[in-house]
């Protein structure tokens, strides 16, 4: 089946979530009809709430057909960087559905829980329910391996939920097997818990879709492979303000600054980054733009400056740093300016760490006037 999706999509990514979709929505739909049928005809409240937990999946999946096929839509006059945010918007509304579907189980499981009632046993429950389990497991796999391949959040998220779905179906069969051999009623708890469980589900899924939307800080290894190869290459002294945007998975857009001796020709240095850019596009389909900041380094004096005020930000904190340093002397002061780099976590306010970075500055320099231009860091996020 892995292989079957792969062959008819042609290497298309949408068509591959598309496909998966289809697959899982028939799957989930006959889970859910077989589930209802047994729960009702046996008055298992749990069973119930199963069948409608596949028919949340299902209804997830339509969406994440849907979000698959607008996300594939090619870029307009309006929406100069594609669609591709389509599949986090369809990836909140599964999440909103699945939320309010764990609510209203809960419902239903609390008045089962205050008005208790039988449950009736038999080889068709224990059938319907193991072979659910199979499905699903079946479906976590198939997700997996194809979220893997087109690198989706939305796929992998679907093999996750699979996996839970195992979990709660096997803790309704439990259930049942209990109630039949040791005559303990645990239905309508077992469905409260798949009720929640559903909820939480559903309360963490809308974290992770919101995430991306607001901006979320990039792939901690993204950002050091996009580092390590901008600094691969020779010429290259420093890289700083790098900037990662998201429009969407597969629509990624990338700036930094490179920094490069000023002593080398211009038109060399520009090469350089042109190819650095070329060699992004090519090899990782990631647009970069980079933008060129010359640094002196045949002045021993200004070298040493650099290194002594790059000393100075990081005993504030380890993770800052400077860049972009220059000298404007003049007949009473000598203007010192360049930019630091604010870290995510420091402790202190980025005016505090102004302040006394240029304290620093001026006890070891008095007749400089820093002028410093604080940056706050893009792509760092706590882990």
């Amino acid at each position: 089946m892995i292989e079957w999706i792969i062959a008819r999509s042609e290497g298309d990514r949408g068509r591959v979530g598309a496909l998966a979709g289809v697959v899982c929505i028939s799957l989930n739909v006959l889970l859910c009809i077989a589930k209802a049928l047994i729960g009702i005809l046996s008055g298992s409240v749990s069973i119930v709430a199963d069948a409608l937990n596949n028919l949340s999946d299902a209804s997830s999946n339509i969406v994440s057909v849907l979000g698959f096929k607008l996300a594939s839509k090619p870029a307009d006059p309006e929406h100069p960087y594609g669609h591709g945010r389509f599949e986090y918007l369809s990836g909140l509304v599964v999440a909103v559905l699945v939320l309010m579907i764990g609510v209203e189980l809960v419902k239903s499981s609390i008045d089962k829980v205050l008005n208790p009632s039988p449950v009736e046993f038999s080889l068709a429950l224990v059938v319907v329910l193991a072979g659910s389990m199979a499905v699903k497991l079946w479906m976590a796999h198939l997700n997996r391996v194809l979220g893997e391949r087109i690198k989706s959040e939305t796929l992998l998220a679907t093999a996750q939920d699979s996996k839970n779905d195992v979990i709660a179906t096997g803790a309704v069969l439990a259930c049942a097997i209990i109630a039949y051999v040791a005559g303990i009623e645990l239905d309508a708890w077992v469905g409260l818990a798949v009720g929640l469980y559903i909820g939480w589900s559903g309360i963490e899924l809308i974290r992770d879709t919101v995430n991306p939307l607001l901006g979320q800080a990039p792939d901690p290894e993204l950002v050091a492979h996009i580092r390590s190869k901008i600094m691969s290459y020779p010429g290259v002294l420093g890289t700083h303000d790098l900037m990662v945007h998201d429009y969407g998975p597969g629509r990624q857009f990338a700036s930094a600054h490179v920094e490069m001796a000023a002593e080398t020709d211009p038109m060399e240095s520009h090469d350089t980054l042109d190819n650095i850019e070329q060699a992004f596009k090519d090899d990782d389909g990631l647009i970069v733009t980079l933008h060129y900041d010359p640094i002196v380094t045949n002045d021993p004096h200004v070298v040493d400056m650099r290194n002594k005020i790059d000393a100075m930000a990081k005993s504030l904190d380890s993770e800052a740093s400077i860049h972009d340093l220059r000298c404007v002397p003049g007949p009473t002061h000598t203007n010192v300016i360049f930019d630091c780099l604010h870290p995510v976590e420091c402790a202190l306010s980025p005016s505090e760490f102004k302040r006394k970075l240029g304290d620093m500055v001026v006890e070891e320099y008095p007749d400089a006037v820093p002028k410093i231009t604080v940056d706050e860091d893009y792509v760092s996020a706590e882990q």
